[in-house]
């Protein structure tokens, strides 16, 4: 079996307590760059990255030495640091000691020395410091602790063998879970079965009502064998469909015939907002039970779990941390390494930090990837990639912030004065490079709050504008065309600056790379090249288009070629639209959606209707409803007598829900849902345009239409259903636009 020998190492040589408190740490950028001016110093006969492999007791072992010198017969393991070396936990020198030796042991083996002279090199990027540990050891006693390290991991390698037989095997006769497939379900399941055969990435655009969960998880899974998958991760962009596809792999273990084990591991990951115990405590032993000896009682609380006879849920993750006194949270990622199916939000894979894509790197698995709901992706990523730092948090702070903070904190106070120097109050501006001394002065808060945070007790806001301040410097060192940095003072002492994405491709490009196959879905992603190019998505991607489930005659979609819906035309156009509502409310009662750009455009809307046709009974949608509030909105639906109910386009009602039969016979869509036409939107259009040649159309018109028939698509659910869309605005009418609608609703 292959083993990466990190992967041997933070299995076997990891103990003690979970231990998150703030060490010094040095940004990505330093931490490459410390790397690399250490590798450049070393001179003539030094290889940087050298290549080690062996097997120990029948695991294949490999990884990559930073520095090796055959003639100096010196192995190094360089590790980037901030501030006091004295700080590095214990548990993490341990674990870094670990990889340097079994290293060195696979060294004397593969090079056949009897010694090699080991050093463990924690390099402090901030003050250009060495600060080495040395030590020559035999290749005996290296040996014999590789083997100590390979006894542990050996018994579970060959479990993990077994289990992957024994997976396999049920894969290659796993059944579909009902009689039949649904119209369009069975070309759908052969378009992922294909893709995965053959390492493909495919854009899939699967109407409403195909049965994409069952029909996308059940090829996967029956293909991973064949193809040689060790992972299959279902990506979604809403909490609620991943439950679906928890309920789906569940379905296909009752399906079976043989009531024996069910082989397949299936993880549902969720965030630590979720899954945290103690969230008024700091992750560490000093701080949290759960954290304390974690790493002891975790082999454990893992055999249990990968034992378990069901799919290993948020529910059954928690209840065996409970049993065995572990953080659910950090439990739940140790076993997202031992799983075969991880169900997971999107940021997991495609975030700066994405542990999915981490651990197929780090063990050169074979993964491949499903991705619901992925129109919204590209609105996710950006947010991904996006951040902000606020003046009015530091300022904050700073009135608390003890003495030793204060030299940092007034340096970057200062910064933000000279960036608001000669700006008017409620002005905005957007800049084509970071402000001069920013990096330096955040780089040196971030130390100075760090070093305070290791000896000191948690301090919620000192935590908050350090969180803010790490993230925007990651950010700030990849900053290029991709974004934009935005400036914008609303008041003293409230200025704010920004990076925002706005092509996440740079950045999502390597994560698609990094796996075998990858499927993004959803009942509206065309054009495909649109998300291709914004995507980062490989040049041969494909795009398929199945057909709907539904006919044409259970949908009529009516037109307005009187009312108009641009911005100049919104006040004469509430009393028509109010009339339309009415009408059609009067001939044909029942529940309705009617969909506006705006609260204010939807109110102003829903107060003619009161006036012109106060019999017409109506609800509407509130700004910033709670969970409560949202499901009392949906739960109208099923009342009668039937209402109009009134919504934001692009809002929480306007995708992900099911409103099927009587609970919605009709929608009203008014506007195409183009973003505004501001400064913001204006500069994104002429990037996309300088990028790809249709700034126009990436920026306003594609969008926008996607959100119109989001919102339109709650109408027909099932093939029983009829309805009725109005999409209010005359330019609805022209062959462009109509053309980028589904287009089934058109066909005869």
């Amino acid at each position: 079996m292959k083993v990466a020998v990190r992967t041997l190492c933070e299995f076997a040589a990891r103990r003690g307590d979970l231990d998150f408190r703030y060490t010094p740490a040095p940004s990505a950028e330093e931490g490459i760059a410390g790397h690399q001016a250490l590798q450049a110093r070393r001179g003539y006969g030094y290889k940087s990255e050298y290549l080690l492999s062996g097997t120990c007791l029948g695991l294949e072992l490999s990884g990559r030495a930073d520095l090796y010198h055959p003639h100096r017969n010196r192995l190094e393991e360089i590790k980037t640091h901030r501030g006091d070396v004295s700080r590095i936990r214990e548990h993490q020198r341990a674990l870094h000691r670990a990889q340097l030796r079994a290293y060195g042991a696979l060294l004397c083996r593969q090079q056949q020395r009897r010694s090699i002279e080991l050093s463990l090199v924690y390099y402090d990027a901030s003050r250009d410091k060495e600060s080495p540990l040395t030590e020559t050891a035999g290749a005996g006693e290296l040996w014999l602790e590789l083997e100590a390290l390979c006894r542990l991991y050996k018994d579970w390698a060959e479990q993990e063998e077994h289990h992957r037989e024994q997976r396999d095997a049920l894969l290659k006769q796993l059944r579909f879970p009902f009689p039949d497939f649904r119209p369009r379900q069975r070309a759908l399941s052969e378009a992922v079965y294909k893709n995965t055969m053959r390492s493909g990435t495919l854009l899939l655009e699967a109407p409403t009502g195909l049965g994409k969960t069952m029909g996308t998880l059940f090829p996967g899974l029956m293909a991973m064998p064949a193809a040689g998958q060790d992972r299959l991760y279902y990506l979604t962009c809403r909490n609620t469909a991943r439950q679906l596809a928890v309920e789906a792999i569940e379905r296909l273990r009752h399906a079976r015939k043989d009531p024996g084990p069910w082989p397949l591991r299936t993880l549902e990951l969720v965030s630590k907002d979720d899954a945290c115990e103690h969230p008024d405590k700091a992750c560490h032993g000093d701080s949290c039970p759960l954290a304390r000896g974690f790493f002891d009682r975790l082999p454990d609380a893992r055999a249990e779990a990968v034992q378990s006879r069901t799919s290993l849920t948020r529910e059954e993750v928690a209840r065996i941390a409970a049993g065995h006194g572990v953080c659910p949270y950090f439990l739940a990622q140790e076993l997202a390494r031992w799983s075969d199916v991880v169900i997971a939000d999107v940021n997991r894979m495609f975030d700066q930090s994405a542990l999915l894509h981490g651990f197929i790197r780090q063990n050169g698995w074979k993964a491949g990837i499903l991705v619901d709901e992925a129109h919204n992706l590209v609105d996710r990523a950006r947010g991904m990639y996006s951040g902000q730092l606020e003046q009015q948090r530091l300022l904050q702070v700073r009135k608390k912030a003890p003495k030793v903070l204060k030299k940092a904190l007034d340096r970057t106070a200062r910064t933000w004065q000279s960036m608001i120097r000669e700006r008017d109050d409620d002005s905005v501006e957007f800049l084509d490079t970071l402000p001069p001394g920013l990096m330096s002065s955040l780089q040196g808060m971030v130390s100075a709050i760090t070093d305070y945070l290791v000896d000191n007790p948690p301090d919620q806001g000192l935590q908050e504008l350090l969180f803010e301040a790490v993230g925007f410097i990651k950010l700030a060192e990849e900053f290029g065309q991709h974004s934009l940095c935005e400036f914008r003072r609303v008041g003293r002492g409230r200025a704010r600056l920004a990076i925002q994405n706005l092509i996440p491709a740079d950045f999502l490009r390597p994560r698609f790379e990094a796996v075998d196959s990858t499927l993004l879905f959803s009942a509206t992603l065309s054009p495909g090249v649109y998300f291709r190019d914004l995507l980062g998505m490989p040049d041969d991607t494909s795009f398929l288009a199945l057909p709907s489930p539904f006919r044409a005659d259970q949908l009529q979609v009516k037109f307005t070629p009187g009312i108009s819906t641009r911005q100049a035309d919104r006040e004469h156009s509430l009393e028509p639209i109010a009339d339309l509502i009415a009408s059609q409310y009067r001939e044909c009662p029942g529940h309705y959606l009617a969909f506006f750009s705006s609260f204010r455009y939807a109110r102003a809307v829903s107060d003619a209707l009161a006036e012109r046709a106060p019999d017409i009974p109506q609800r509407s949608q509130q700004p910033g409803m709670s969970e409560q509030q949202r499901q009392a909105f949906l739960d109208e639906f099923q009342q009668t007598p039937g209402k109009v109910a009134f919504a934001v386009l692009g809002g929480v009602f306007g995708e992900g829900i099911d409103l099927p039969g009587e609970q919605l016979i009709g929608a009203f869509v008014a506007t195409l849902g183009l973003p505004p036409f501001d400064d913001w939107h204006e500069i994104l259009k002429q990037r996309l345009h300088r990028r790809f040649g249709a700034g126009q159309e990436y920026t306003y018109v594609i969008p926008g239409l996607q959100k119109v028939a989001q919102a339109a698509g709650r109408v027909i659910r099932t093939p029983d259903d009829r309805g009725v869309i109005w999409l209010i605005d005359d330019r609805f009418m022209q062959p462009a636009i109509k053309r980028l609608l589904p287009e089934w609703w058109f066909s005869a």
